[in-house]
């Protein structure tokens, strides 16, 4: 006996055995039971003799299922009985058999046609419930058979059964009075549900799968077939239909393989409403049991008139099937051909009435399914959402009451459905558009209700479609925000537990990174959609600072909670937006910017890896699986949202004025380009945006104006009115704006409406004109104002009979038919014409007008019914339209994002920190603030950073003026949290480092209170308070006194003693050491940022700090290990702040600043330096500035000791460093500290004697400053010890450029445009001779000497490898000697230095001149001449002398080498030099009685005179050593002039005259003696007038000839041409004449006598007349007599003679006996001259001197001019032959 026989005999046993059995009403029960017994014996015996007959064969698989099918109707009837026993009995029989399987009932029902007999066991399982008088085990029993059949493999029930076993656990949730049933029903449907949705998405599944291996093996064969047809072409016709026959073998074998999901219902490769292909191309061979489905369908789609699916209210109607099909075999029936395309929505025309919209969904239902399990769940779906739409009593809702159980289950379960949604449902068009027309409607409804179950289901429904459905919802999830979730927010009449819940939703919505995103991006930046994500941040941020509008009566509590959420959330967009930017941020941790061999520390960090905020861990990020299938997904462009994001907030903006001033809005609109200039484009605008004002709408329309009338015109006529009743036209045309109040305005657009209409339905045939049109809608209005207005009372409301008796004749004197009138009544007073429902409705009072809390819950209960009655409104006016949702998936969305909302954030959380000592608002405030700055620091938004780190830094209280003692746990948070940023955020800080930077160096001060430390650096000047500084909020003394009690004085130690904790000073060391993990930029950031506080530190009088100048120092060592590029950009900063603390006025501060630039130094100097390289000139440059600027001695000395230590210890490194080490050697060269000067001069030496010797190459570049350096120490005039062995280095230097000219050629340096021939000139001789040049220009005499004779010794010796243009620059240096600009002023200088210096410089020009000429002359020639002349015009007797001496030097030396071109050059040099120095004033000058301006210019002029020819050198190239002449030539009188004093009394002028015009007169006198010199020799013509003196006197008659010719020839004459003798002759001559001149006006020289000029006796100019004279005769006579100047003789002769007789004429003509004797030697050489002569010559010569020869007689005349005239006579004798021979 099987299992199902045992069973059954059991249950008909038991049924048989009640005693309610034997009740006449149970007859029926009995026979059937009865019967069944017998039935069931019978077929019990035949089995088992089968089973003995074969008892080797298996059992049949389905062996007893049929007969258990068979004995259902005693069971049935059991059912149906009143007796809970039996009933109990036969329900858990049947529980059983459905349950292990032998009862299936897939057969056909043969009391009902069209129905199996499953369907009938559901009906009587659920029939078994009456009500809530059923017997509770009764209940139990239906529940859990119900369960079986619903989840049991092997029973197969749809669609109206399906809808029925849930109704019935439904019914018995509801009237069940025992808690366990109603438990249990409750979870039976849980059940129910969930396997009725599995089962859809499993066969959904399955069908993917199936279509997937099919698909593959279709491209295997096709795969196949191209190989076999690329192998056998000619073959291909033949095989061509065989791919489609295997792949309809495919579906046949997969069809029968595959597994029954739902007790034989087979499961179909059909989709979202497509038929597969492969059935399609299959359709004409259809299996037998396709047929009869088929046949089935057509027959019950002609009795209902519609295609089969479950009537409009499923719960009472009797329940369809889809499929009707053979249940004997397991096969299924397709529905190919019932796909219906949804987008031409066939069917009827949409109605406004939810049936319709059934009716329309009902037509769609079956296109839409691709397969009936969808169908069930559908329907099922639908049921729950209507039954959730059911109205609550009036009243206050009870909780045991029907309706609202049933509301909260059925929302209970619609939760449970949305959360375990699959694929399916969440893409398939049918359930997406039961969401939007069923369960959003219902939960505008549910949302506001005022029950705080319903309306907590409500939004967690609401936040799990958000999650899992948003991007089908855009438009619903819009209504949702807007009018329900932030009206309650913002509303102060709501209560505080809606706005909790509604607080606590947003808390699940704000921690899902892309659903935020896609808020701000789908409503924010949606021109037509409201801005929600502004809205719900601004909100937040109000409930979070609590400014919120909060119940009355709520306890602080409740308040604090509400601001704790609101913070919470806050915190959670941020953290949203980190996360969703999370993979811009670089983490300073993960990287270094150091090479390996240079890492400070090897901590590990804890915030480093995937970034600091993951931890946040905001639900959703990127990967978001809340948007797997999207139907259609716009990228989502950052730069084109931003774009529309701008559209909009001038849209916005124009809307806003709009409402306020029309016209100002539509032309704002227009200017912007977001509106077109026509009339249509401004309708169209009105049409669309319902952000407009209706009544400004209204206004506008209405107007008289031209430009309103025509946009009204527009606005009508873009209506269509075709085929509509008048009323609902008129519906249409008043729901977008509010009629304005006047008739005028009224009227016009009622006859317009009235026209438009007319012309819509012209073919109605209703109205006789517009006219009649336009009476009727006016009237219309007038009724529904009427009718509605609550200022109308009752009893005086129109009625109809009224209205019709009104609209009497108004069609052209005719009326309108009655029931028509009559109709327009009755719609009228159903339902008023209104405009359509826009939401946005503003609460409509302020928190100060509701003064109790029964007025606040009845303002409410209007505003929650005004809500939901909009919010229902809007749901169904978007349920149809279609949106495109974007999912975001760009990082840059939350810049934009986060600019737009940082001001709200940073308010909550600073009024947050600011108003409250709450931890966890501190914590949430923090955690905000940090989670912002990475934002900002992100997308480098400066300003906003800033704004942020400033407030955290605030609410820190260390930088404030707030005293320490005020600080609390918070604040210690906040210090913390700020640490935390420096670390995580360091390379995006910016700017914003100094904040934080300041906040740290005031850490440090509260560590040292907390410590209980007191340093020198903290002393207790009250004083200091005054300036407002927050040192003084630390002063221990100040707190000492501040009168603390000492529970807050404990209090505070503890708090401050935190800022000591090994944490936060672990922490702060992490951002000095963490510094090498900063990238470039904000390294240098950083590094600015630290100089700066360290400069405020340090400029505090009373407590300067050093905190940061050792940080300072410390990351300096940390970064040394960077780049070059990223090193010197640091150090542009550090070496500029040690440039400041080494000049610090304190020398501790100073003395620290220069150890560590020493200890930095060295450590940098030890990387060494590739050659061309600048980095370790600027990072020495600091102690050259502090060098510079620090008169101290102590910092003086330490700089000078660190820079000796270092050329001590690494010169081998040092590279472009040298220039700094000179420099700072060159400013302790000036220094008159012996110590300083000493050691700076030891270590100089040092590196010229050794180290130059070994890294030349190194020092090169430098070795312009060494020698400025030593050139330096050699003008210190303290020590010229040290002056005098500086000078000796410098000739060590010249030894250098001598020796290794080649290495200043290959190495170019700074001065890379110099030819390489030129680099060892200018890079190493210029500068050598140049600082000898500056050494004679600036010491005392001693140094001075020894520095010019070393100058020209250099020239001397290494002269030959000079270049020609070298010369002139040199000589351009050397003539900056004899610059009279740069000469003392003082008197006795500027006379020593002329005598001295200048002296000693011309005779060294001239030998060097002398030394290359050759290669001298021709360049400098002309500059020397000009040298010379300068010089005999000085105002100095010694280079005067010394000038012509030089001269003749010159070119008595080289005369021999001179071309015809010198010579000439120099003959006009002695011409000029002769022209100036004639003292002309001699003969004028008379002594100043203040009216004699004639002789005041005379004296100007003589002065100015001796000034003319000032030699300018002709090269420019060095202009500040061009000679220039100024009229300080005559400023001082020489005080050593031999012999000529000068009485003090005599004003200065007259002093600085006489003593111009004496050196002149001794010019004159070196002059002639020059030509005498260069002509002939020097010492020549003094020996002649000796010889010529010793003949005459000698006792001897006889003329000895003497010829001088032979050692005049040692001269320069014969390289003289007879032009350039006769010049000097002239020049001789003009002298002559002027001294004769003079020494014959005996008044003038009275004059010059007593004004003092030439001391004690009078003045004369005998020697010039007479040299002058004598060197003229001793010329013209050597070219008289010069044979090779023959042709020249006449012109000489003639002026031989001229000159000869106008000498004797004077001669004879002078007066004193002794100016006579002053002529004897010229007399004695002219006479001596002219005897020598030849007979022939003499003979002319004496005739015309005869006469004066006998004049001369008359004179009392010494012997030896006796004798020479007797000579003289006697030869004239023998000429003329008077005497015989």
């Amino acid at each position: 006996m099987n299992t199902t026989t045992m069973f059954l005999t059991r249950a008909l046993e038991k049924i048989l055995g009640d005693k309610e059995i034997k009740k006449t009403h149970h007859s029926q029960l009995k026979r059937a039971c009865e019967v069944a017994l017998e039935e069931l014996k019978n077929d019990t015996s035949i089995q088992s003799l089968d089973q003995n007959a074969s008892s080797a064969l298996p059992v049949p698989k389905n062996s007893g299922f049929i007969h258990a099918d068979k004995y259902f109707l005693p069971f049935e009837l059991a059912c149906q009985s009143k007796c809970p026993r039996i009933v109990n009995t036969a329900l858990d029989c049947l529980q059983k058999l459905i349950a292990y399987g032998h009862l299936i009932g897939n057969v056909p029902d043969s009391t009902t046609p069209g129905k199996r007999l499953i369907d009938r066991i559901v009906e009587t399982i659920c029939g078994c419930f009456v009500g809530p008088q059923t017997d509770e085990g009764v209940q139990l029993q239906i529940i859990k058979a119900l369960l079986t059949v619903v989840t049991t493999a092997s029973c197969d029930i749809h669609e109206g059964t399906v809808l029925q076993t849930v109704r019935t656990c439904y019914n018995i949730y509801l009237a069940s009075r025992n808690l366990v049933n109603q438990t249990t029903a409750k979870a039976t449907l849980t059940q129910m549900l969930n396997v009725i949705f599995s089962r859809m998405e499993q066969q959904a599944e399955q069908d993917a799968k199936l279509k997937e291996q099919q698909e593959l093996k279709e491209k295997e064969l096709e795969k196949q077939h191209a190989e076999t047809g690329a192998g056998d072409g000619g073959g291909r016709g033949g095989d061509e239909a065989s791919p489609k026959e295997e792949a309809k073998d495919e579906v046949d074998d997969g069809a029968s393989e595959s597994t029954l999901t739902s007790g034989g219902q087979e499961t179909h490769s059909q989709e979202n409403g497509e038929t597969d292909s492969t059935q399609n191309e299959d359709k004409s061979e259809e299996m037998p049991q396709d047929i009869v489905s088929r046949v089935l369908e057509e027959i019950i789609d002609n009795v209902t008139g519609c295609p089969i699916a479950s009537p409009p209210e499923a719960e009472s109607a009797p329940p369809t099937i889809e499929n009707s099909v053979n249940h004997g075999e397991s096969t299924p029936a397709p529905q190919p051909t019932l796909t219906l395309d949804l987008t031409k929505g066939g069917g009827l025309a949409r109605l406004t009435t939810e049936d319709s919209s059934e009716m329309e969904s009902q037509e769609q239902m079956h296109g839409a399914f691709s397969h009936i399990l969808q169908k069930d769940a559908f329907l099922v779906f639908r049921s729950l959402c209507k039954l959730s739409m059911k109205p609550l009593g009036d009243g206050p809702p009870d909780p045991k009451s029907h309706e609202l159980r049933s509301k909260i289950l059925s929302l209970q379960l619609l939760l449970s459905i949305l959360r375990n949604a699959g694929p399916v449902f969440r893409t398939n068009e049918m359930f997406i558009n039961a969401i939007k027309q069923y369960l959003c409607v219902a939960l505008s409804k549910n949302g506001v209700s005022a029950v705080p179950e319903v309306f907590h289901l409500s939004l967690t429904i609401f936040v799990t479609l958000l999650t899992n459905f948003k991007q089908h919802l855009k438009m619903q999830i819009e209504v949702f925000f807007k009018e329900i979730f932030l009206y309650i927010l913002e509303a102060p009449s709501s209560s505080f537990d809606h706005k909790w819940m509604v607080i606590l939703a947003l808390t699940i919505i704000c921690a899902d990174a892309q659903c935020v995103v896609d808020i701000y991006l789908n409503y924010d930046c949606d021109l037509a959609l409201a801005n929600i994500f502004e809205r719900l941040v601004s909100d937040l941020s109000k409930i979070a600072q609590g400014r919120h509008a909060m119940e009355l009566g709520a306890s602080p509590s409740q308040e604090k909670n509400m601001r704790l959420k609101g913070l919470t959330c806050l915190g959670s967009i941020l953290k949203c937006m980190v996360e969703w930017s999370k993979d811009l941020y670089i983490n300073p941790n993960s990287q270094s910017n150091l090479g390996v061999d240079l890492k400070p520390y090897t901590e590990t960090d804890s915030d480093s890896g995937k970034g600091t905020m993951t931890s946040y861990g905001s639900v959703n990020s990127l990967g978001s699986n809340s948007s797997q299938v999207i139907s259609i997904q716009p990228t989502d462009n950052p730069e084109q949202f931003e774009v529309i994001k701008q559209q909009k907030e001038i849209m916005e903006n124009g809307i806003e004025l709009f409402n306020k001033k029309p016209m100002k809005g539509i032309l704002y609109l227009q200017e912007q380009g977001m509106l077109g200039k026509s009339p249509d484009d401004i309708a169209e605008l009105f049409h669309t945006d319902d952000r407009l004002d209706k009544v400004a709408i209204g206004d506008f329309l209405g107007e008289n104006e031209k430009f309103n009338k025509a946009v009204m015109y527009s606005y009508v006529d873009q209506m269509n009115f075709v085929e509509m009743d008048i009323v609902s036209a008129l519906r249409k045309f008043l729901e977008g704006f509010r009629l304005p109040g006047e008739a005028q305005k009224i009227d016009r657009l009622m006859e317009k409406f009235a026209s438009h209409y007319c012309v819509c339905n012209a073919n109605a045939g209703l109205f006789a004109s517009a006219d009649a049109a336009y009476v009727l809608a006016y009237s219309i209005i007038m009724l529904t104002t009427d009718l509605h207005s609550s200022q109308v009372k009752r009893e005086y409301k129109m009625t109809k009979e009224q209205y019709i008796r009104m609209n009497r004749g108004i069609n052209d004197s005719k009326d309108l038919p009655e029931d028509y009138l009559s109709k327009i009544y009755d719609q009228i007073a159903d339902s008023e014409i209104k405009m359509r429902a826009t939401g946005g409705i503003k609460p409509s009072k302020s928190v100060r007008d509701i003064t109790s809390n029964k007025q606040r819950r009845l303002l409410y209960n209007m505003e929650r019914e005004q809500m939901a009655v909009t919010a229902k409104a809007l749901m169904e006016s978007v349920s149809h339209v279609q949106s495109n949702f974007t999912c975001a998936t760009h990082l840059e969305h939350v810049r934009p994002m986060f600019k737009m909302a940082w001001t709200p954030f940073l308010a909550a959380f600073s009024v947050g920190l600011q108003d409250c000592d709450d931890q966890d608002v501190a914590t949430l405030c923090l955690d905000g603030i940090r989670c912002a700055i990475r934002i900002a620091c992100i997308f480098h938004m400066e300003l906003e950073r800033d704004a942020y780190v400033q407030a955290l830094a605030r609410f820190t209280l260390l930088t404030c003026a707030t005293p320490i003692t005020e600080m609390k746990t918070k604040n210690i948070d906040t210090i913390k949290t700020l640490i935390s940023v420096a670390q995580t955020d360091g390379n995006y800080l910016g700017k914003s480092w100094l904040e934080i930077l300041r906040c740290i160096s005031q850490l440090e001060l509260a560590q040292l209170i907390g410590t209980g430390v007191k340093t020198k650096y903290i002393s207790g000047h009250a004083s200091q308070s005054a300036a407002g500084h927050p040192i003084e909020a630390f002063d221990p003394e100040v707190i000492a006194r501040g009168n603390l009690d000492r529970q807050r004085l404990a209090n505070f130690h503890e708090t401050v003693g935190e800022t000591s904790s090994q944490s936060v000073v672990v922490a702060v060391d992490r951002i000095f050491t963490g510094s090498v993990k900063l990238d470039g930029d904000a390294i240098v950031e950083f590094v600015k940022a630290l100089c700066q506080v360290s400069l405020d530190e340090l400029a505090t009088r009373s407590h300067p700090r050093m905190f940061c100048l050792q940080k300072i120092v410390e990351i300096s060592y940390y970064n040394m290990g960077r780049i070059r590029l990223q090193w010197s950009r640091i150090w542009q900063f550090v070496g500029d702040h040690f440039n400041k603390v080494g000049c610090n006025p304190m020398e501790d501060i100073a003395f620290f600043a220069v150890d560590s630039l020493r200890q930095l130094s060295m450590k940098f100097i030890e990387k060494g330096e590739f050659i061309y390289f600048r980095f370790q000139k600027d990072f020495l440059r600091p102690f050259e500035h502090i060098m510079k600027r620090n008169r101290s001695p102590t910092i003086r000395d330490m700089v000078v000791r660190c820079v000796a230590q270092m050329v001590n210890s690494q010169a081998g490194n040092i590279k472009s460093g040298w220039k700094n080490i000179f420099s700072v050697f060159h400013l302790a060269a000036s220094d008159h500290d012996e110590g300083i000067v000493e050691l700076a001069f030891q270590t100089t030496g040092k590196i010229i004697s050794s180290i130059f010797e070994k890294h030349f190459v190194a020092v090169i570049d430098s070795f312009q400053d060494a020698v400025k350096c030593l050139s330096e120490f050699a003008c210190n005039a303290a020590f010229p010890d040290t002056s005098m062995e500086a000078i000796r280095l410098i000739r060590n230097c010249a030894k250098y450029a001598a020796e290794k000219p080649q290495t200043f050629c290959d190495h170019a340096g700074e001065e890379i445009n110099v030819p390489e021939e030129d680099r060892v000139w200018v890079r190493g001789w210029f500068p050598v001779l140049f600082e000898l040049s500056c050494v004679i220009n600036r010491c005392k005499l001693d140094v001075r000497t020894r520095g010019l004779t070393v100058m020209f010794e250099i020239m001397k010796t290494y002269g030959e490898s000079f270049q020609p243009h070298w010369w002139r620059d040199l000589f351009n240096i050397i003539f900056r000697i004899f610059d009279n600009m740069k000469l003392p002023e003082q008197l006795n200088e500027k006379n020593e230095w002329m005598t001295t210096t200048c002296n000693h410089a011309l005779y060294a020009i001239i030998d060097v001149f002398t030394q290359y000429y050759d290669v001298l002359h021709e360049i400098l020639l002309s500059d020397l001449y000009q040298m010379l002349h300068w010089c005999v015009q000085q105002d100095n007797e010694q280079l005067a002398r010394s000038g012509t001496n030089c001269l003749e030097n010159l070119v008595i030396s080289n005369g021999i080498k001179f071309s015809s071109d010198v010579w000439q050059n120099t003959c006009c040099c002695m011409l000029d030099i002769f022209k100036s120095t004639i003292p002309h004033t001699l003969l004028t000058w008379c002594p100043d009685n203040g009216d004699n301006l004639e002789n005041a210019a005379i004296q100007t002029e003589e002065l100015k005179d001796s000034n003319q020819n000032a030699p300018v050198l002709k090269d420019s190239n060095f202009d500040n050593r061009v000679l220039v002449r100024s009229d300080s030539n005559a400023s001082t009188l020489s005080q050593d002039s031999r012999d000529h004093k000068i009485p003090r009394s005599k004003i200065p002028s007259d002093q600085k005259l006489f003593q111009a015009l004496l050196i002149k007169c001794v010019v004159q006198l070196e002059l002639i003696q020059t030509i005498d010199n260069i002509v002939f020799f020097p010492s020549t013509s003094k020996k002649e007038d000796a010889e010529n003196l010793a003949a005459a006197q000698a006792s001897t008659d006889d003329v000895q000839v003497f010829d001088p010719t032979q050692r005049e020839d040692q001269g320069m004459y014969q390289f003289l041409n007879s032009t350039q003798l006769l010049l000097l002759v002239d020049c001789l001559f003009e002298s002559h004449k002027f001294a004769k001149a003079f020494n014959s006006n005996h008044e003038q020289r009275n004059i010059l006598w007593k004004a003092g000029f030439k001391g004690k006796a009078k003045p004369n100019l005998l020697k010039q007349e007479t040299q002058s004279l004598a060197c003229l005769f001793r010329i013209l006579f050597r070219m008289y007599n010069d044979e090779t100047r023959t042709e020249d003789w006449p012109a000489i002769e003639k002026r031989l003679i001229d000159v000869c007789r106008e000498t004797l004429e004077y001669f004879l003509s002078l007066q004193s006996d002794s100016h006579r004797e002053a002529w004897s030697s010229l007399m004695l050489l002219l006479l001596t001259r002219l005897l020598k002569m030849s007979d022939e010559r003499f003979r002319v010569h004496s005739a015309m001197y005869y006469p004066y020869i006998c004049e001369m007689l008359m004179f009392d005349m010494k012997l030896e001019m006796r004798s020479i005239m007797k000579k003289f006579l006697l030869r004239i004798g023998l000429t003329f032959n008077i005497v015989p021979t």
